[in-house]
């Protein structure tokens, strides 16, 4: 039994009962358990996979209805909701938090049966890109254990890549799925905001942050979508995708597309990150794709504009945070209001208190039109720029991050270098756009991956570009 399986080939072998949902599942706990000790992927890990998994072998072998995952076990990340589970954040603040009911799409996963085989690390309320700032320590790159596996959704990409699940949802306001599924060598999915109801997911910044996939194939990816996206009555801001199937029509190709190599994104690169690119738009043109460079010039101040949206919405979505409604046990004898409250938040981590003092600051009064107001107008710049490029081409590429995985600490004592790893990331997200993060190549035994863009809703197009560049490759796996 090989745990190195796509999601598909995963359904393949149940169908022929080349072996049972239980050996699987057994299989996958002993393989976190041997090597997760060293990689910190997952923060807890469901005691009742193997009941749930004898259960959905009994419903096949008696012939009941079963549902499209057939027991496939993936990860989830901590900080979205799955009943009467912990779900943390990473944080002192959230540690013994027991989430009372299931985000929708953890819902649409159980119908479907799915076993949600553990919840993963994560930079604490999914702030940062490297997942050092998990307060429960860093998961570590599987590729190279002394390097970072991006962030934030970084135990979500080391748990596919180490084989310890088939698949994961992870989060991404800024790059957060595609980040760490670029330095982990798996596929990683942003959808067009609104595809994927955001209920259940613990917010950080609501205006632009989106549920995603990470994947071992785009195959994976699309049929994740299938399950989790479209319409949902307890989030307003999605939108209907008409029943969209991601799956059908995924190898059309990309014969004739126009696509835009965005000039900003493969500036100021990794000579191994600029090499591959190079390579990939090769491969692109070989696939009949036309190429021309794209210029957006409101990218220079994206990472700008992020940041101060970002940290301005995270001030008030963790201001509930005051350790009366959630938190840990702490005496309130001895302090009044104010006071009490500024002393529970001392077990949140440097990095959200230092988006948090910055997301107090940058909305009020005096500083709002300065900084907030401005870093709107360059959103809807932006915006308009990206919708004007595609009125020209298809596709938009870039790398997805500007360099390689690096070691641990390096970058932790600097935000403002932390910060611009987001720059070829955040445009997505600004913008609602989707976009994709595919492994491409291996340079010096670390991933490199390349991003592809669409227009709004053109997601299944994002997936065939993405199927189309991923047939050319052909990558190792990660040796544990």
């Amino acid at each position: 039994m090989n745990l190195e399986i796509s999601a598909l080939k995963y359904l393949d072998e149940i169908k022929n009962e080349n072996f049972t949902v239980e050996e699987f599942i057994s299989k996958t706990i002993e393989h976190i358990k041997k090597i997760d000790g060293n990689l910190h992927a997952f923060l807890s890990i469901n005691e009742k996979a193997i009941q749930q998994a004898k259960e959905i072998d009994r419903k096949i072998k008696s012939k009941e209805k079963i549902g499209k995952c057939m027991g496939m076990p993936l990860s989830i990340k901590d900080n979205i909701c799955v009943k009467d589970t912990k779900t943390t954040c990473a944080s002192k603040m959230l540690e013994d938090f027991i989430s009372p009911y299931d985000a929708t799409v953890i819902k649409n996963l159980k119908s479907e049966d799915a076993i949600i085989i553990g919840k993963t690390n994560l930079d604490e309320f999914a702030m940062g890109l490297t997942t050092e700032f998990s307060a429960f320590g860093p998961s570590k790159n599987p590729w190279n254990t002394d390097y970072v596996p991006g962030g934030s959704s970084g135990g979500s990409a080391v748990s596919v890549s180490a084989l310890e699940c088939i698949a994961s949802l992870g989060s991404d306001t800024g790059g957060s799925v595609r980040n760490p599924a670029s330095f982990c060598s798996t596929v990683g999915f942003k959808p067009t905001y609104g595809l994927i109801s955001r209920y259940g997911l613990i917010s950080y910044s609501n205006s632009i942050e989106q549920i995603g996939p990470l994947t071992r194939t785009v195959e994976d990816t699309a049929f994740l979508l299938n399950i989790i996206a479209g319409q949902d009555p307890m989030d307003n801001t999605t939108i209907d995708n008409k029943g969209e199937n991601y799956l059908k029509n995924l190898d059309a190709g990309i014969d004739g597309k126009k696509i835009g190599v965005i000039s900003e994104m493969t500036k100021n690169v990794d000579k191994e990150v600029s090499s591959a690119t190079k390579n990939a738009i090769v491969q692109f043109e070989k696939l009949g794709a036309k190429i021309e460079e794209i210029s957006l010039d409101m990218i220079d101040y994206s990472v700008a504009s992020y940041y101060t949206i970002t940290a301005t919405e995270a001030g008030s979505n963790l201001a509930r945070y005051d350790n009366l409604r959630y938190g840990y046990d702490f005496d309130l004898e001895g302090y009044e209001f104010n006071s009490y409250i500024s002393k529970a938040r001392k077990n949140f981590g440097p990095e959200v208190t230092r988006r948090m003092i910055l997301g107090g600051f940058v909305p009020s009064a005096g500083h709002a039109g300065k900084y907030f107001l401005k870093a709107l107008k360059v959103k809807n710049k932006l915006t308009a720029e990206i919708n004007e490029a595609f009125t020209k081409v298809d596709l938009l590429i870039s790398p997805t991050v500007p360099i390689l995985p690096f070691k641990f600490g390096e970058k932790i004592d600097d935000p403002v270098a932390l910060f611009l790893i987001d720059f070829n990331t955040v445009t997505a997200n600004l913008t609602g756009k989707p976009a994709i993060s595919v492994p491409f190549e291996i340079s010096n035994g670390l991933p490199i991956g390349i991003q592809i863009h669409a227009n709004t809703l053109q997601d299944k197009l994002v997936l065939q570009a993405a199927h189309a560049l991923e047939k050319t490759t052909n990558l190792p796996g990660v040796s544990i």
